[in-house]
């Protein structure tokens, strides 16, 4: 090889190295575009982001699947800058689940905005949230947070849209929402931020959309509010805001929606706001806002929605609202509006809906809203409306709820209503309507709930209706309708509420009727029907209603009533049913009022009676009874109303009867009954004519003989006296270990009866002789002349001992029998009291206990029962609302006391008016413990229902499950006793009404005493709220005792300067 051709392939390893050296260069710029270099920063954002995603659930961790290498900006969710930080962060709807403390909010110095809405993020929102100075759009809505907004946030200079709505959140807003001067959006919606409106907020003059409705805000709309001019949109609904309307709420020019209903806002509109031209929804409703519509209404040419319902507006609609032509919903119900209904209102051919009702507007409805074809919601009843309906209503063929009830209409509703095919609900009961039903009813499968009761309309009520699918509740009563009840009624298969009452229907009930097995009231009563009734009304389990008096029903009364478990009401009366009195029936557990009057049964009255514990009205009269008069019917605890006249029931009245404290009315006339009247006041106070016709009866009443009187020999004294040294030790055996051992020590000690009054009792209990013959001799043998009181175990007298100190005795009904009632009652009010000893509970001294007197010896608190103040005009008048306020704070220290400090913890099951005593200073005792329990801390406790009607919690009647929560209830029906004066039972039952909502509580107090001065005021709201608390259906959802007790002991509420305005709904 020459020299020439070796040097020649010199570059041949030159090429081949630029080659490598070029793939490197590749290869390393292939990698790059891979995985970019990043800069620390965006490193730390993203270890930031995967740490706090890392803190979530499995689940949310799982929705977060593309949350993983080193760049964010592909994550789901995210987007970066330029620079590749993090600029936005939004997981609106994601469903996760989490809390913000493991964000590091200093992390993301360049995120404008963070959105998280609508997940499940709970805890409290960090203060480190103001470390994110450049955020311009920040939601946190619709999660679970709690706790107050961090002062921080109100830090974020940048934000122009903030929303913490539906958040849980409390507390109020600050001052220094000033500080956010850029904010154009601002929502702080459903939370329960309380205090007042800033007057700050009149510096966020960016601010183009504002809610903080539904919260507990207070005081009055700032004036500064006026300055807000770009707003477009304010909700300040839901709140307890008082005062006037600012008239500064006219400079908003570009407002387009208002919303301030369910407030308790009063006075007039403020001229200025009829010139908010652009407004398109007005919202005044449930306030308590005053004066009339002026014309110039007519300057809001764009409003779109009007609703001013439930205030105090008078005077007439005025005429110039048909010049409102773009209204779709039109609320003026519930007013004080009066004249006509003006013509023009046929103007409005786009309204949706008209709500006009509870006002007093008269006249006829103008044949010009007929021109309403796309009216779906009518509503005109409680007016003075007068007339005829027009015939051109039937022009409105999409009407889905009309409501005409409580007018003076008169000749027929339109025939074609319901030719649309959408009418739901039709409302024209309480009018003067007469001819036949409207033909399109027939077919108007669409039909959920129609009210045609108390008219004068004619039809065959067999061939004028048809088959509703959707029908619950029809009532056609008061009218004058014929013909038979079709089967076809049991083919409504969601019918809850069948009432025809007071027509001229005959025939029999088909046993069709059970296939709507969803009917839980059925009214037949006052009708022509006839036949027996079909047994199959037993397989109707939803029934809580029968009534089908006054008919000629035949038959013997059907033993498969008795499977109808929720029966509350049976009424049979005034038709032809013979036999006797089904067992089956009277074990009803449920059964509320039971009348057979007027009919042919026989036989005597069930036993099976004592099975009946909720039994508030029991009516037997104008039949055949016979036999005595059972003693358990003594027992029905809840029973008021008793009427057994007309029979041929014989032999004497049960002394079980004296411990019917619930009884208010009775009537035994025209029996055979004999012997002494029951020491009851419904007894003695009875009229001569409810107890006439008897064969002997007597007692200290009217139109009766006195009963003989017994008088006692010595030796029968004697023999009573020795009785009570000897049967105590063997009764008292099996009460329980306290009771014995006392017993026992009673006996072993002896001393004179000359030691002076501190020690008396303290000899009575060592020496029951000596204070026996003491109570004997000063109330003369229990004479009448020394009793003051009668309760559910027997009667109280006031007693003076020979040393001149005073007693209150308790003389129980017989408890010889450890079976009875009365034993049990006497045992446990002795086993109580010795074990307990609180300043609000009344003193127990002794006891003694044999077969002819048994008794307990209390202090003597001269300020008597609770319900005997109330009941005196006089006493309440002075009962004024600083005593009321300590007696209610008394009440809960002892109960408080009771369930938390005893161990185990003692329900009483009785707290009423009549068991709280009040001494000479009005401090409150509480007595009667004969219905009291120890809670076993291991086993549930049952009981048989006690307890006073009215007071007694729902769960108890239904479960007889006894737990503190029972004693809560009562403790909140006898607090609202104390502030209304009286029995609270109609306003509890009208609470779920949005009327009873509505009423002030300044209008419920007891006008009695002077109203409540402003000291004083703060603890009465207290009261009232905590009573409302304590009433609560579920007794979870009800304080305890000792947080009532605490809270009572905290003083007055927050919101004094809202008395004269509070509704009772702001305290729900």
């Amino acid at each position: 090889m020459s020299v020439k051709g070796r040097s020649s392939g010199w570059w041949i390893p030159l090429m081949l190295l630029c080659v490598i050296l070029i793939l490197s260069s590749s290869c390393v710029a292939g990698f790059s575009r891979n995985a970019p270099l990043i800069s620390s920063a965006v490193y730390n954002e993203v270890n930031g982001l995967l740490k706090w995603k890392a803190s979530f659930d499995k689940h949310s961790q799982a929705l977060l699947s593309s949350w993983k290498g080193n760049d964010p900006c592909k994550w789901d969710g995210i987007l970066c800058d330029k620079s590749k930080s993090l600029s936005s962060v939004n997981l609106a709807n994601y469903g996760l689940q989490g809390t913000l403390h493991t964000l590091n909010f200093s992390l993301f110095s360049n995120l404008h905005t963070l959105n998280i809405y609508n997940n499940s993020f709970g805890g409290t929102i960090p203060p480190q949230i103001g470390n994110m100075s450049k955020v311009n759009r920040l939601n946190l809505s619709l999660n679970s947070f709690d706790g107050p907004i961090p002062k921080e946030m109100w830090t974020l200079r940048s934000l122009r849209g903030l929303d913490i709505s539906m958040c849980h959140l409390n507390g109020a807003i600050p001052n220094s929402i000033a500080n956010l001067a850029n904010l154009s959006i601002l929502n702080l919606a459903s939370n329960n931020l309380f205090g007042y409106i800033p007057l700050e907020i009149g510096k966020l003059q960016k601010l183009e959309y504002l809610d903080i409705g539904y919260n507990s805000l207070s005081g009055s709309i700032p004036q500064e509010i006026g300055m807000l001019t770009n707003l477009r949109y304010i909700d300040l609904s839901r709140n307890t805001i008082s005062g006037t309307i600012p008239s500064t709420i006219g400079n908003m020019s570009n407002l387009k929606e208002l919303y301030l209903e369910r407030n308790t806002l009063f006075g007039p509109i403020p001229p200025s706001m009829w010139n908010l031209t652009n407004l398109s929804s007005f919202f005044l409703n449930d306030n308590k806002l005053f004066g009339s519509i002026p014309a110039f209404i007519e300057n809001l040419v764009n409003l779109v929605f009007l609703e001013f319902y439930n205030n105090n507006f008078y005077g007439p609609i005025p005429s110039t609202i048909g010049n409102l032509t773009k209204l779709t919903g039109l609320g003026f119900g519930l007013n004080k509006f009066s004249g006509s209904i003006p013509a023009s209102i046929g103007n409005l051919i786009n309204l949706d809906t008209l709500t006009l009702q509870g006002n007093n507007l008269s006249g006829s409805i103008p044949s010009t809203m007929g021109n309403l074809i796309l009216l779906t919601r009518l509503g005109l009843s409680s007016n003075k409306l007068n007339g005829s309906i027009p015939k051109e209503m039937n022009n409105i063929t999409n009407l889905y709820n009309v409501q005409l009830s409580d007018n003076d209409f008169i000749g027929h509703l339109p025939p074609q209503i319901c030719i649309g095919g959408s009418l739901a609900f039709l409302a024209a009961d309480n009018n003067h309507l007469t001819g036949p039903t409207p033909t399109s009813l027939k077919n108007c499968s669409t039909l959920t709930r129609l009210r045609l009761e108390e008219n004068q309309i004619k039809g065959n009520i067999t061939e004028d209706f048809g088959i509703y699918p959707n029908l619950k509740y029809i009532d056609l009563s008061d009218n004058q309708y014929y013909g038979h009840i079709s089967p076809n009624w049991g083919k409504c298969l969601n019918l809850d509420s069948f009432k025809i009452s007071n027509n001229n229907i005959s025939g029999g009930i088909p046993p069709q009727l059970v296939e709507a097995t969803n009917l839980g009231r059925l009214y037949l009563f006052s009708n022509n029907l006839s036949g027996t009734l079909p047994k199959e009304l037993g397989n109707l389990k939803s029934l809580v209603e029968i009534k089908i008096s006054n008919n000629n029903f035949c038959g013997s009364i059907p033993t498969e009533i008795g499977l109808i478990m929720n029966l509350q009401h049976l009424d049979l009366a005034g038709n032809e049913f013979s036999g006797t009195i089904p067992k089956q029936v009277v074990r009803l557990p449920n059964l509320l009022e039971l009348n057979l009057s007027n009919n042919k049964i026989e036989g005597n009255i069930p036993s099976e009676f004592s099975q009946l514990q909720p039994l508030e009205s029991l009516d037997l009269s104008s039949n055949l009874l016979s036999g005595t008069i059972p003693t358990i019917i003594g027992e029905l605890r809840r029973l008021q109303l008793l009427n057994l006249s007309h029979n041929h029931l014989s032999g004497i009245i049960p002394s079980s009867f004296d411990e019917m404290s619930s009884l208010i009315s009775v009537n035994i006339a025209y029996n055979q009954l004999e012997g002494p009247l029951p020491k009851n006041q419904a007894f003695l106070k009875s009229s001569t004519d409810s107890l006439r016709n008897n064969k002997g009866l007597c007692g200290n009443v009217t139109g009766l003989m006195h009963c003989p009187t017994n008088h006692k020999s010595k030796i029968h004294k004697v023999m009573l006296l020795v009785l009570c040294l000897i049967l105590p030790t063997s009764i008292f055996c099996g009460v329980g270990i306290s009771i014995y051992i006392l017993c026992g020590k009673w006996r072993e000690k002896q001393t004179h009866v000359e030691q002076q009054t501190g020690e008396l009792f303290s000899i009575w209990s060592y020496d029951g002789k000596i204070t026996f013959e003491n109570i004997i001799e000063a109330t003369e043998n229990f004479d009448d002349k020394y009793l003051i009181a009668v309760g559910g175990q027997g009667y109280v007298y006031k007693v003076e001992l020979a040393v001149g100190l005073v007693v209150a005795v308790k003389k129980l009904n017989s408890v010889t029998n450890e079976d009875t009632s009365d034993f049990k009652a006497f045992t446990s009010e002795v086993q109580v009291l010795t074990e307990i000893k609180h300043r609000n509970i009344v003193k127990l001294y002794g006891f003694c206990s044999h077969s002819r007197f048994s008794f307990l010896v209390y202090e003597f608190l001269e300020g008597g029962s609770l319900d005997q103040i109330l009941d005196n005009e006089t006493h309440a008048m002075t009962f004024d609302w600083k005593r009321r306020a300590n007696v209610v704070k008394g009440l809960a220290n002892a109960l408080s006391y009771m369930h938390h400090d005893c161990s185990p913890p003692i329900i009483h099951l009785d707290i009423s008016s009549k068991n709280v005593l009040l001494d000479l200073e009005y401090e409150a005792h509480v007595s009667d413990f004969g219905t009291a329990k120890i809670l076993k801390p291991t086993s549930y406790s049952w009981s048989p229902l006690a307890g006073t009607f009215g007071y007694i919690a729902p769960e108890l009647a239904q479960t007889m499950k006894v737990n503190e929560k029972c004693d809560v209830y009562s403790f909140g029906v006898l607090s609202l006793e104390i502030l209304i004066g009286k029995h609270p039972g109609e306003l509890i039952s009208s609470l779920s009404s949005s009327l009873a909502h509505d009423l002030l509580l300044i209008d419920v107090l007891d006008k009695r005493p002077p109203h409540p001065v402003k000291s004083i005021v703060g603890e009465v709201i207290v009261i009232a709220r905590l009573a409302f608390a304590c009433l609560s259906e579920n007794p979870h959802s009800r304080p305890t005792m000792e947080q009532v007790s605490k809270e009572l002991m905290m003083g007055t509420s927050p919101i004094v300067e809202q008395f004269p305005m509070m509704r009772l709904e702001q305290l729900q």
